[in-house]
């Protein structure tokens, strides 16, 4: 008998990848929920401002549906806008919800889903498996290459000045996934990077992960990895190139499949704090504690970081802790190439926010006791001293 892990795996039922795929919402929705009649998407302003909602609308209004706008969405939601996100719906009634934006609309999109035709309290579905009950059908369409949240069971709300909570419960996977490169052609290069950078830490940390890893997260991890690495300069370099565009959506989702499965550990766990007390974007915050949280690791994980360094630096060579190493230089050298903030000073930080910072990140439990080594608080603390 083979000598892998017993395991369970959960994914989206169903998966869209073709560029323009949703200017044609509206068939892919009479297809797959022919009962639909009133749908509600969930966007951000920056994104309505695109112009990149009208033609999802206007297929979805040609298919027969009523369509209802909620559109104020920021990063990192904090609970006030979830709720009156639930109110709208509740006021307008949907039979299907739509997620179309970054991770914060689509994460705002499943808690709707879920807490619109329901009766519970949002303070009662925070946690793992607190969600009962069924939800409003639910479909995601990513607009960065990064969070993977149109393929994960889990939502991220900001429920203080600082601290975030999540709701992790199977009701969270949505029903379709839409992956259409067309909506990334005009992001940034900044935002390519570090969203495209959190896609990567989600590939390595679901490869890491201590309890759930498993052959199939495995499997995903390696080929998200391969996909991101390969096409991440490209898009930062020439934001119009489709080809390297949906080869990126691609790559996150397959980083979201495998952590939504195998769970992210430290760098998340020390990336919150950063995000909560200095409003940095998540994919960043990320990118500045990944090589020292990578660096300590290595202790337990070196063999697991030789085998990713293969594929990110194929030209790494030595033994497995130069291999390892290698892995850690070539993500601080994608985020010199990519021209963002390599360290904590850089956006903010300074010596005396290092014990907040080390308080907060222990509170992320749920994340820590998935890393391949236990982290003290102390442990945290230097970490945030290196990455300063």
């Amino acid at each position: 008998m083979p000598d892998f892990p017993a395991f369970a795996f959960d994914t989206v039922a169903h998966i869209v990848a073709e560029p323009g795929a949703a200017g044609r919402l509206g068939e892919h929705i009479a297809l797959r929920f022919p009962d639909a009649r009133r749908a509600l998407l969930v966007t951000d302003p920056g994104f309505l401002k695109t112009g990149l909602v009208d033609a999802p609308v206007a297929s979805l209004r040609a298919a027969g549906l009523t369509v209802a706008l909620y559109s104020h969405v920021m990063a990192d939601p904090p609970e006030a806008v979830v709720l009156e996100a639930v109110d709208t719906a509740r006021a307008f009634g949907p039979d299907i919800v739509i997620g179309l934006g970054g991770g914060s609309s689509m994460d705002v999109a499943k808690l709707i889903a879920v807490l619109a035709g329901g009766g519970q309290a949002i303070s009662a579905i925070y946690g793992i498996g607190n969600v009962k009950g069924t939800r409003l059908p639910l479909v995601q369409i990513p607009t960065t290459a990064g969070t993977g949240s149109e393929v994960t069971n889990i939502a991220i709300v900001t429920t203080g000045a600082t601290t975030k909570m999540g709701v992790v419960a199977p009701q969270l996977y949505a029903d379709l996934a839409l992956l259409d490169a067309e909506l990334t052609l005009g992001l940034p290069s900044q935002v390519s990077a570090v969203t495209g950078i959190d896609a990567m830490v989600h590939a390595i940390e679901a490869y890491t992960s201590k309890h759930k890893k498993n052959p199939l997260s495995d499997i995903l991890a390696r080929e998200a990895l391969r996909l991101l690495s390969a096409n991440l300069i490209t898009v930062c370099e020439n934001g119009r190139n489709l080809a390297a565009r949906q080869a990126m959506l691609l790559g996150a989702m397959l980083a979201g499949q495998a952590f939504a499965n195998a769970p992210v550990a430290a760098v998340h766990a020390l990336a919150y704090p950063i995000g909560g007390m200095f409003h940095v974007p998540h994919g960043l915050s990320n990118s500045l504690v990944l090589p020292h949280v990578l660096r300590f690791n290595a202790v337990e994980a070196a063999g697991l970081y030789a085998e990713l360094a293969e594929i990110v630096v194929p030209a790494a060579s030595g033994s497995v802790e130069a291999r390892a190493e290698a892995l850690a230089v070539a993500m601080q050298q994608i985020a010199t190439v990519t021209g963002i903030e390599r360290t904590l000073r850089q956006i903010g930080i300074h010596e005396s926010d290092l014990d907040q910072l080390a308080d907060d990140a222990m509170l992320q439990t749920r994340l820590l006791g998935n890393n391949p080594r236990t982290v003290t608080r102390d442990d945290a603390r230097a970490i945030y001293a290196a990455a300063l």
